[in-house]
């Protein structure tokens, strides 16, 4: 039902293939125009478009360095620790949550 087309890009003019299985899967999305631009420019306007964006529409949050306060491998952790408490890395900290009390 589908053949491959060659289409040409409007972002850097190149020549890109819109293959059988892609135009079957925008059939599927009820997309009606072909793509205009190559997969390389799709993919960087997309991340232009969404910035620093994570899947939430969140900014990424700044991770800080750290030390873990139990087997002294470097991690890291979405806030800056103060200094007054331990900090732990991913595995160890499982063992010190299921504590019920400091």
């Amino acid at each position: 039902m589908f053949v491959d087309k060659i289409l040409s890009c409007k972002e850097c003019g190149r020549d890109f293939d819109f293959t059988a299985s892609e135009q079957e899967f925008y059939a599927q999305k009820g997309f009606t125009n072909e793509p205009g631009r190559c997969p390389e420019c799709r993919a960087a306007r997309k991340s232009q478009m969404n910035g620093n964006r994570n899947w939430y529409g969140q900014s990424e949050r700044p991770m800080y360095a750290a030390v873990c306060a139990t087997c002294g491998k470097d991690t890291t952790l979405p806030f800056k620790p103060s200094g007054d408490r331990p900090v732990y890395c991913r595995d160890c900290y499982k063992p010190q949550a299921r504590r019920t009390s400091w």
